[in-house]
């Protein structure tokens, strides 16, 4: 053992320190694993109205997170395609849209990926990070560097229902 650790937790207190105090009540609820994690539903807002605009599923595959319009609140979107995109996803449907790809975990959330616009058809470079335990995902799309882009706040969702949203096809999910 250690003599430093010795003289500053002596054999006693050994116990104490590696379980922790003594519970007192009934033990704290487990919070589910997968809120530790982006993956699952986001709502999405509009920057101008604050108004609700999608719900965006994140899911891993291959070891990095990627993003897909799920549901739309905007009239229409289940005949929308993206126009206005300029790479492989130019004239694609808006529901089942491809917009996050290639995230990876970092120390400090997960970046290292990229971040579509649907309505400039711009794609940034693009990092998160979850605030709130998990109820909050904080979106930073940037050019170059960090500074220079925008974050927005989307929130996790427990049910992806809600009425009047357009919603994609599980049946047919293009991959």
């Amino acid at each position: 053992m250690n003599s430093t650790l010795r003289a500053a937790a002596p054999a006693s207190l050994l116990p104490a320190l590696l379980v922790g105090p003594p519970a007192s009540g009934p033990p704290a609820p487990v919070r589910a694993a997968g809120l530790a994690s982006p993956i699952g539903l986001w709502k999405t807002f509009d920057d101008k109205t604050g108004k609700a605009r999608a719900i965006v599923r994140i899911y891993q595959s291959d070891g990095r997170l990627y993003g897909r319009i799920e549901r739309s609140f905007t009239p229409g979107a289940d005949k929308r395609v993206c126009a206005v995109c300029t790479d492989e996803r130019k004239d694609q449907p808006i529901l089942g849209l491809l917009i996050i790809r290639g995230m990876k975990r970092t120390d400090d959330g997960y970046a290292g990926g990229d971040i579509l616009d649907p309505e400039s058809g711009s794609v940034y470079r693009c990092k998160f990070h979850l605030e709130q335990n998990g109820a909050k995902l904080v979106v930073r799309g940037f050019i170059g560097i960090s500074l220079l882009g925008r974050t927005q706040i989307w929130e996790r969702q427990d049910s992806p229902l809600s009425p009047g949203a357009a919603t994609l096809d599980t049946a047919n999910p293009r991959l």
